[in-house]
């Protein structure tokens, strides 16, 4: 079994997991009418329509006019929805990481710069919330981040136009899934815009920790239940994205045990020795998971590990925002993510 935070991109890929993704039941008619009418007040570019999404795996997609009751479900699509000023019918509930509410503070700050209320929450916990997706009546499905089946692709279809990733599932980078969604909506010289604010301050953090600048990391996914073998996060996940444009660099032993079109893999424990880089980014279920980290035999061998180095998040808003980083998330990551990385530098 994998550890819990690989489930926040795996269990809706359809494996066989336990652990926390997302989960809820709809919310009320009038927060959905409330979505409705708040997704209209964005104004779509000039000559943006018709406009045809090109997609090699699910085929071509055309939007023939500007939706207004657009549904969320990839992992970044709900963030890229509010940076763009459009108000999602429906969105997956956060529950590894998130709030009271099912939610995240930078979704909650700008649902209320925006005057909008929750959007009805869905659940996809248990595979593709296609049912509760009709329920919103969406003229637009938007899943740039996530993993479908053919079947899965095709029902959702018959319910609205879905912009699906680009390429292989859970590998979208942030910038990508803005790009899509702004185009899908219209709002493409929007999307640009907020795409190079969002650059801007990831290097103004970038200036401000020079330390960062080459220093190597593996980010993987350690389980306290099992310790046996070593998940870890390739250059291709958005979680190694975020540090690289931090100007970290992924551990060579990393780049040579990822496998092309996947976003993690697994190593056992018995190559602990091997896995060698600066400082080690992790999960945990509660504080002392990092002592039990460093005292195992096979993992304490890491030598990240066995030197201190270890950064371990629990089940949080700060974890959650640099492992999801997004247009909304990547300013509360700068601001309490990347400080506890530099600490376990240090």
């Amino acid at each position: 079994m994998l550890p819990r935070p690989l489930l926040l991109a795996t269990a809706l890929a359809g494996l066989a997991l336990a652990g926390p993704l997302t989960a809820c039941s709809t919310g009320p008619t009038d927060a959905v009418d409330a979505a409705a009418t708040a997704s209209t007040s964005a104004s779509p570019d000039a000559g943006a329509f018709p406009v045809t999404i090109a997609n090699d795996t699910f085929g071509d997609v055309t939007i023939e006019e500007p939706p207004t009751r657009v549904a969320a479900l990839g992992t970044q699509d709900g963030d890229n929805l509010l940076a763009l000023g459009v108000v999602p019918v429906g969105v997956p509930k956060v529950t590894w990481g998130g709030d009271a509410q099912g939610s995240t503070p930078w979704f909650q700050e700008r649902l209320a710069d925006l005057g909008a209320q929750m959007p009805t929450q869905y659940s996809d916990a248990d595979g593709v919330p296609i049912e509760q997706i009709a329920e919103v009546a969406p003229d637009l499905i938007l899943a740039t981040n996530y993993s479908l089946t053919r079947q899965q692709y095709d029902k959702l279809s018959e319910i609205a136009p879905v912009v699906a990733y680009p390429g292989d599932p859970w590998t979208t980078t942030w910038q990508d899934s803005l790009e899509l969604d702004g185009r899908a909506l219209g709002l493409s010289d929007e999307a640009e815009r907020i795409q190079d604010r969002t650059e801007d301050a990831i290097d103004e953090a970038t200036a401000d920790h020079p330390e960062l600048a080459g220093k190597s990391f593996i980010w993987g996914a350690l389980s306290t239940a099992d310790l046996s073998s070593i998940s870890f996060y390739t250059p291709q996940d958005a979680r190694p994205l975020f540090l690289t444009e931090l100007g970290m660099v992924n551990a060579p032993v990393i780049e040579d045990l990822s496998e092309p079109g996947q976003f993690y893999g697994t190593v056992s424990a018995e190559r602990s020795a091997d896995l060698d880089s600066d400082v080690m980014i992790t999960y945990g279920e509660k504080e002392s998971d990092a002592e039990t980290y460093a005292a195992d035999p096979l993992v304490g061998q890491i030598p990240a590990v066995e030197s201190g180095h270890l950064a371990t998040f629990l089940a949080d808003p700060v974890a959650l925002s640099g492992t999801i980083p997004t247009p909304l998330a990547i300013p509360y990551a700068v601001e309490h993510f990347v400080p506890a990385i530099v600490a376990a530098l240090a």
